[in-house]
């Protein structure tokens, strides 16, 4: 294994991967996206931005019954989630291919997807943050900006198919703006860091084509002040026994 890259298990250690030493790592988002995916039986799911496969892989050891498709475009991390695949035994129905968020979802050539995952970069602004080092700047800054990501979640997904994602929760406006052209029936769950601080990520859920009213869930809470690192609901998540649940 090259020394640039480690080897680190996840999902309670039902999940190996390798990913880069130094540059964007997998962490608590793409782990709550996995719990949130609720793909059953043959159906099909496709993550846009999959990176070396973290949530991809989590997600797919989580719903055996399901078939999933990873897109990412930068050919180091494509190359990693390829061998990740191999290194999970996954291969039978886990895949991932090379493609751009910023381009059509009809370049690819498939057929839309029951379920679309993804954690957009959070910036489409440089001049929002300092500038992220370049092996981390494809995670961090969202070249075409949300509302190219949001028009790619829309296609991928099958009429009555399923859209969620992770982002900053003072974007949930713009995401529900940009969705809203497409998909409703809106299941919203707030982040927060502590549960008496504001939410810092928003996990959204849209079904394409629906007409249900915006329902606003129980807030799901990271960490205590004192005691350990994660709340118990995230430590079960984490270790992949829980859920993130819908309504």
């Amino acid at each position: 294994m090259a020394e640039d890259v480690t080897e680190d298990r996840i999902l309670g250690g039902q999940v190996l991967i390798r990913q880069p030493r130094a540059g964007y790592r997998a962490g608590l988002d793409a782990a709550l996206l996995a719990a949130a995916c609720d793909a059953g039986e043959g159906e099909r799911v496709i993550e846009a931005g999959c990176g070396v496969g973290a949530a991809l892989l989590a997600a797919a050891a989580r719903r055996p019954l399901a078939r999933f498709v990873g897109v990412e475009r930068d050919p180091g991390a494509l190359a990693l989630a390829s061998g990740n695949i191999r290194l999970n035994g996954l291969e039978a129905r886990v895949s991932v291919l090379a493609g751009d968020i910023g381009a059509p979802f009809a370049v690819l050539g498939l057929e839309p997807f029951d379920a679309v995952l993804a954690n957009p970069p959070f910036f489409d602004d440089t001049r929002a943050l300092r500038g992220p080092a370049p092996a981390k700047r494809g995670a961090w800054i969202a070249d075409d900006g949300l509302a190219a990501w949001i028009a790619f979640l829309t296609k991928a997904a099958r009429e009555g198919g399923t859209i969620t994602l992770i982002h900053r929760a003072d974007r949930v406006a713009d995401i529900l703006v940009l969705l809203s052209a497409k998909a409703g029936s809106f299941q919203v769950r707030p982040v927060h860091p502590f549960a008496d601080a504001p939410a810092k990520r928003v996990i959204v859920r849209a079904v394409k084509t629906g007409k249900a009213p915006l329902a606003l869930l129980p807030p799901l809470v990271l960490h205590e002040r004192a005691g350990a690192k994660h709340t118990a609901e995230v430590e079960a998540i984490l270790r992949g026994g829980a859920v993130l649940a819908w309504a």
